[in-house]
């Protein structure tokens, strides 16, 4: 009779902890939020940890976060849409253009923006991916000729309402509070929690991930990457759309020049949040956790009495941060993935 093997050959797979390492990378951007409140709430104590503050945080930055989230849907992919900002732009002026001169019901004026937006975005997406063309290149073209639809509806003017103004339900989709806090904090929340649903627990975006990893891969196991990639540029064209519906309940005139501010802050938030919660890719509760931290960082720098040209110094040197950073979790990433796991024991 053969005895049995020893309790130690048997089959088992080794627990293994988390590191450190990761546990750092996935949160430091959250730590470094808190780390930054507390430091300018002890420099500023009367003026920066105040509900007057946090009030301000969330509002002023809904319309960044929006965009942010925008963009980063065809960096999941690999791509990028250089015409948000132009997009944006547009879509607000076409809200207060509708509502203003052409006296349609608001309601109606924001779905058409909305509706344009989407067939922006499937345009961007089919001249991406079917006409071949970089994204760089192609939504820089495209941005481009939205910039120049923005004048021809202005006549590089501005779009003021009349002495009765805009109606005051319109007003109030920005300017409204729910619970204590502003309104414009639980549309980024919903949209977060929706792209995190879809990019997280559904096979859509199980999909859009391996697209942008290695399109030859997805490919290979017959994931079509040409209709995928068109359908992230849709929903960023969508996500815009929103943004200027939300952009012109705030402004409350139409500027054909504001959506160009928003373009460096919507990629320093998606290349930034690439960085935390899912380290090595994009993901919408980091770009969160991003845009929380600039947000921070600017009110902070603001209340100090910064001059004016510390915001664009303080974007530019973000930016190539998260660059370095976002490149350097995704080797990290592929590496670790790369890496042999333990053989199992063979059968007895």
């Amino acid at each position: 009779m053969t005895a049995p093997p020893p309790s130690s050959a048997s089959p088992s797979r080794p627990y293994r902890r988390r590191p450190a390492g990761h546990l750092l990378s996935a949160y430091g951007l959250l730590a470094l939020t808190a780390v930054l409140f507390l430091v300018f709430s002890l420099t500023l104590p009367r003026t920066f940890p105040t509900r007057e503050t946090v009030d301000s945080i969330l509002s002023s930055q809904s319309i960044p976060a929006v965009l942010a989230l925008a963009a980063m849907v065809p960096v999941v992919t690999g791509a990028f849409d250089l015409s948000i900002g132009y997009g944006l732009g547009l879509a607000h002026v076409m809200v207060m253009q509708l509502v203003v001169d052409e006296r349609w019901p608001w309601p109606w004026a924001c779905l058409a923006v909305v509706a344009g937006g989407l067939v922006v975005g499937a345009l961007n997406g089919v001249v991406v991916e079917f006409g071949r063309i970089d994204s760089f290149i192609a939504t820089l073209g495209t941005g481009s000729m939205m910039y120049a639809v923005t004048g021809w509806v202005t006549g590089g003017g501005r779009i003021v309402p009349g002495p009765q103004g805009l109606p005051a339900a319109f007003t109030d989709l920005y300017d409204s509070r729910f619970l204590g806090l502003p309104v414009p904090a639980f549309y980024v929340l919903a949209l977060a929690v929706a792209l995190w649903l879809v990019l997280e627990r559904l096979p859509l975006g199980r999909y859009l991930y391996v697209v942008g990893s290695n399109p030859r891969a997805a490919d290979l196991v017959g994931i079509p990457t040409r209709k995928y990639t068109v359908y992230a540029f849709t929903a960023s064209g969508l996500i815009v759309g929103l943004a200027g519906v939300l952009l012109a309940a705030q402004q409350q005139i139409g500027n054909p020049s504001v959506g160009l501010d928003y373009l460096l802050p919507a990629f320093v938030g998606a290349l930034l949040g690439s960085t935390a919660i899912k380290p090595g890719r994009p993901n919408a509760l980091g770009t969160l956790v991003a845009v929380a931290v600039l947000a921070v960082g600017l009110t902070g720098i603001g209340q100090m009495g910064a001059d004016f040209w510390t915001i664009p110094l303080f974007y530019g040197g973000t930016l190539l941060l998260a660059v370095g950073l976002a490149g350097y979790s995704a080797r990290r990433m592929r590496t670790g993935a790369a890496a042999p796991r333990d053989a199992p024991a063979p059968p007895p």
